[in-house]
This record gives structure tokens, C-alpha cells and sequence, in this order.
């Protein structure tokens, strides 16, 4: 993937996200910067290997893809299943499915912001390492490391009691959930949202006045104008069950479709360099037909939020720019907050609703099609499940459009755009190369969607001059 014929710089892995990844930047002999990439080192074969296997394995099977956001893919998949039987869910089981959505989203987002970037924003992007991770938050601050524990374990306490897991869960099945929710559980999740409301709250004037004093750096710091892709349900901000809409960077809907018929609206490009694909909306082509999606992209793309006081957030974020359009990397962060909020709203709203803790779970049938496609927002954006089956229901054909995939291309430009910024000749600060690191961060992607290295996260960078022979190593461990 290296050039050996300029200096190469070449940051592996990066570091506090999910999955492996690694930056390549070429240098010009005179130390320009000439190209930068952001590599996916990972091959997951889940579309190959799930042919011949009965549709109906699927929900079970596709969670494996991801150990951070298992429940994304559980539903996208439970969807297409619904889809191939021809049915509609009960009620009670669309909203079971529902509530766990968003005891996801609550605990993948405060994993994101607590845990992975915001010791960057609260140390400083050059701060020793030593203390510019989740450790140092403990130390230095310990009411938000303890608040973003608290949110993460709520969300998957709410995994847990309707799927027996935390992680892989099994509740969602073709045609409904196989679990109902007790009354006793459902007030033990209610109870525990008021004390959580109020440590988001805190995160959130966190998360302003930093944006608010560092104005100049959240302008510039990988900021892209694209356009923004996320589900909506009447305009609103939705998550588990909602039509595709496609906004312009000015704020025109470009366009407006139905999951099912995502195949004629949206396209992949390959690259030789990454195992991770380029989607392009098919009317504009590679690669100006790139989009954003996760939280920004969502917040982008709707029109408001259906709950109160996201309603009100959503308002005051738009007020950072004339158009209501925010391009500004670093507003992810965020925008991710935002949505934890709308998440335990809804949450609220689904638990407080007679029908969440009622008994008909289920709709059977046979394959009535021969497709299906099933569309979830995934905390890191929109993901895409799509199943072809024989008379039988085995498996012929299996597409997956992970939601990382979407922002493929907003991370490499973003990355290209810090290294020119941060970086001249071979004498490369570490601030710099934890910058490009936090481009990444910002869209918060799951890389190979569940492999993860255990223990120390070492970074090396390596400097080879015009014959391709390393002159500089530095690592960090």
C-alpha cells in the first residue's frame, strides 16, 4: 500500500477506535505533502460465506459483523427477514425491537465521545499520551469518565434483559422478538433516566463551550461541504424504521426514497488500496456523489427531532452556521450527544406506551418474496441489509453496506485535508499524526465492524527516504 519511492509517513495503527486502520502520507523529496489515504486492513467475508445458509440464521449470524454495535446489525438483518416473509411486525414487537435501538445508540454514542475522543478535547490534541486517554480521564476527571460508564451500562443492561447478552444479542426474529418485557423492568429502566439526563446535559455545555472557544479550530479542522444521507420519518429525525433522504450541502433535498429501493440510488466504488468500499449516490457518480452520514449526517438531513429537548438542542446547534447546514467535523461530537438525548427521550416515550409490555410478539409466515431489504440507522450511520433466497429461504445472494462504509471518503479527505495543515518535511510532531488520528475519531467508524486488539496500542511511524529506505522510526506505545 506504501509508495517506497517518497518519503512515506505512515501512522499504524490509529488508535482509540474500533477496529484497525492505518494513514499513509507521501511526501514530496522537498517534504510536501504529496498524497494521503486512510487504509482499512481488514477483510470480513460475512456476504460471502452467509450463501446457502437459511435466511432465517441471519439475525443471528450478522451480529457477529460487529462486537460494539451488534444490535445495528441484529435489526437491519431482522428487517430483511420481515421483508422475504412478507409481514408486518405487532405493536408490541416493533417497539421492543425500538427500544433496544435505542438503548444502543445510548451506549455506542457515550463509548464514542467519554471513552475514545474526548480525553483529545480536554487535554489538548498535543498533550502528553500519557495522560490523553480514558485513563487520564478517570484521573482528571472523574464525574465525566463515571457519567459516560453510567450511560454505557445502561444501554447495554437494556440489551442484556431483552436479548440474554450484552453483547450479541438474540431477540429480534423474522417476523417479531421472542421475549416480551416485564413491568418490573421497565420501571427499573425508567427510573434510572432522570440522573442520566442530567450528566448528558453536563456533557453537552462541555461539548458548546469548547466548540464555542475553539471556534476558529472547529472551522477548519477537517471540515468538508458534502451533501448528508439519514433516515426520516415525516421530515423528523428517525432511527429504526424511516425513509432515505439525501440533503445537499445548501440544504435541498436532493432526494427521497424507500429502503427497498436503495440499489437504484446509491452505488459502491472500490478502491485497491482499502478493504473498505466508496459509497456515491448514482445520479452524481464517483466521487462527487459522496455523502456523510452518523450523526452529523442525520442531524444534517432531517428537518427537526420529534422529542422536546433534543428539539431545542437541534436548534442551538444549527445556530452555528447562516444556512442551519453545519459542515464542521469536530460539530460530530456534538451531534453524537444530541442524539443520546433524543434516544432517551424516545426511550421514555416507547417504555411509558401500554403496548411495550404486551404478549403478541410474533407474525408467522413462509417466503411470500424473494428479497429483502432491511435499513437501520447504525450509531455510525445508515446501514443496509439486503438478502436474495431461493424457494427454500436459503441464502443466494447477501449485501451488506456497513454504515462506516458511507464516510469512506469524508475520511480520507479530512485526513488529507489535517496532514497539509499539520505537516511539513520529516520532522513530524505527535500532535500532528494524534490530529489525523482524530479525524477519524470524529466519525467514530467501526472498521472491520468487531475486531479488536487487546492491550497496548502501539503507533509507529516510519520516515523512508526517496529510495524507499527508512531514515526515521519513531514508536509510540
Amino acid at each position: 500500500m506504501e509508495n517506497t519511492k517518497k518519503n512515506t509517513i505512515v501512522v499504524n495503527p490509529i488508535t482509540r477506535i474500533e477496529g484497525h486502520g492505518k494513514i499513509t502520507v507521501d511526501l514530496t523529496d522537498d517534504g510536501a505533502v504529496d498524497r494521503v489515504r486512510f487504509h482499512v486492513t481488514q477483510y470480513r467475508g460475512f456476504e460471502v460465506f452467509s450463501k446457502g445458509r437459511d435466511f432465517r440464521e441471519m439475525p443471528v449470524i450478522t451480529p457477529r459483523i460487529c462486537g460494539i454495535c451488534p444490535v445495528s446489525h441484529h435489526l437491519a438483518s431482522a428487517k430483511a427477514c420481515d421483508a422475504i416473509l412478507g409481514v408486518t411486525l405487532t405493536p408490541t414487537a416493533a417497539k421492543l425491537r425500538e427500544v433496544m435501538h435505542m438503548g444502543q445508540f445510548i451506549q455506542s454514542h457515550a463509548l464514542s465521545f467519554f471513552h475514545l475522543s474526548s480525553p483529545d478535547l480536554l487535554f489538548g490534541f498535543d498533550a502528553d499520551p500519557a495522560i490523553r486517554n480514558v485513563a487520564g480521564l478517570a484521573q482528571e476527571y472523574p464525574d465525566l469518565a463515571v457519567a459516560g460508564i453510567g450511560m454505557r451500562k445502561y444501554g447495554q443492561e437494556i440489551i442484556k434483559t431483552l436479548g440474554g447478552k450484552k453483547v450479541h444479542p438474540w431477540h429480534s426474529i423474522p417476523g417479531g422478538v421472542n421475549r416480551s418485557l416485564r413491568a418490573e423492568e421497565r420501571d427499573g429502566m425508567l427510573s434510572a433516566l432522570p440522573k442520566l439526563k442530567d450528566d448528558l446535559r453536563k456533557a453537552l455545555d462541555l461539548v458548546k463551550n469548547y466548540l464555542a472557544e475553539n471556534a476558529e479550530l472547529a472551522a477548519r479542522f477537517a471540515t468538508l461541504e458534502t451533501s448528508y444521507l439519514g433516515l426520516v420519518k415525516d421530515g423528523n429525525l428517525e432511527l429504526y424504521d424511516g425513509r432515505i433522504r439525501l440533503k445537499s450541502p445548501r440544504g435541498r433535498i436532493t432526494d427521497e426514497f424507500d429502503d427497498k429501493d436503495y440499489c437504484a440510488h446509491i452505488g459502491e466504488h472500490v478502491e485497491e488500496w482499502s478493504y473498505l468500499k466508496f459509497p456515491f449516490y448514482r445520479p452524481l457518480g464517483f466521487p462527487h456523489g459522496s455523502y456523510r452520514v452518523g450523526p452529523l449526517g442525520r442531524i444534517n438531513a432531517c428537518d427537526d427531532i420529534a422529542t422536546p429537548e433534543a428539539s431545542a438542542e437541534l436548534a442551538a446547534f444549527r445556530k452555528s452556521t447562516d444556512d442551519g447546514m453545519v459542515h464542521y467535523t469536530l460539530y460530530y461530537h456534538y451531534a453524537r450527544l444530541i442524539e443520546i438525548l433524543y434516544a432517551m427521550e424516545r426511550l421514555e416515550e416507547l417504555l411509558n406506551d401500554p403496548d411495550v409490555l404486551g404478549s403478541d410478539l410474533r407474525i408467522t409466515g413462509n417466503v411470500t418474496n424473494r428479497e429483502g431489504v432491511g435499513v437501520v440507522e447504525a450509531p455510525r450511520g445508515t446501514l443496509i441489509h439486503h438478502y436474495e433466497v431461493d424457494g427454500k429461504g436459503a441464502i443466494e445472494r447477501a449485501n451488506l453496506i456497513v454504515a462506516t462504509g458511507h464516510n469512506n471518503y469524508a475520511m480520507n479527505r479530512g485526513v488529507e485535508q489535517v496532514a497539509r495543515d499539520y505537516i511539513t518535511g520529516s520532522d513530524v510532531k505527535e500532535g500532528a499524526l494524534n490530529r489525523m488520528e482524530h479525524v477519524i475519531r470524529c466519525y467514530d467508524p467501526c472498521l472491520s465492524c468487531s475486531t479488536h486488539a487487546v492491550g497496548k496500542m502501539p503507533l509507529k511511524l516510519e520516515v523512508r527516504n526517496s529510495r524507499g529506505d527508512v531514515v526515521r522510526t519513531v514508536t509510540k506505545e
